[in-house]
């Protein structure tokens, strides 16, 4: 085993430290001011390909996975330096993407729905809302694109283990799967007070 010159080894030190630093930082109440801010990624060429939350941007850049295009004016403070929280990010090595489906997740379904009730038509804050069984899974209701919509807590407690009409309660459309050009738009929607994502979806004149 050949052993790493001692600068080589305590800039790696230094590196993993600083790494475990902004870890514990970012799980503090520094990074609780920042989680609902969302993150533009970009593939190696440029093309969008995802949204991501603030930790998990900041750590790819860190690991050398990606590299910030856009920072915000915001900073993650620390004693002795400071790191701009970024806007949109740049993954190094390009991935090829299957562009036929988009990932069954909570947050693809928030990001369907706008972060929107399906049920009230009110936009909520991702932590006041739920997803709720169209028809319930006791009545074999299936986990798919669907069946599932976004709805806020009294919403979904005002439902129960009820179907729509059951409930006396509107869908206020038929919930579908997204294809990636829809999924495009919802992210072109999300930018509206992003101006630094603009021009990476086409939108600057």
């Amino acid at each position: 085993m050949v052993a790493l010159p001692l600068h080589l080894y305590f800039l790696l030190l230094a590196k993993k430290m600083l790494f475990c630093y902004l870890l514990r930082l970012m799980d503090s109440g520094v990074y609780k001011y920042f989680k609902n801010s969302s993150v533009l990624v970009l593939n190696a060429s440029y093309e969008v390909i995802n949204i991501c939350n603030i930790k998990r941007a900041i750590i790819m850049i860190l690991k050398g996975v990606a590299v910030a295009e856009e920072n915000t004016d915001r900073y993650y403070h620390s004693p002795s330096f400071k790191i701009p929280v970024p806007s949109v990010i740049r993954i190094n090595r390009y991935v090829r993407i299957k562009y036929q489906l988009v990932s069954f997740t909570r947050k693809n379904i928030f990001l369907r729905d706008n972060f929107t009730c399906y049920y009230c038509n009110k936009k909520f804050k991702p932590k006041d809302l739920t997803l709720d069984h169209v028809l319930p899974k006791s009545k074999g209701g299936w986990n798919n694109w669907d069946n599932i919509v976004t709805a806020c807590i009294p919403c979904n407690k005002k439902k129960g283990n009820r179907t729509p009409e059951e409930a006396n309660m509107k869908l206020r459309k038929k919930p579908k799967e997204p294809t990636i050009p829809i999924y495009i738009q919802i992210i072109r929607n999300l930018s509206a007070s992003k101006q630094q994502w603009n021009k990476y979806l086409f939108l600057d004149n």
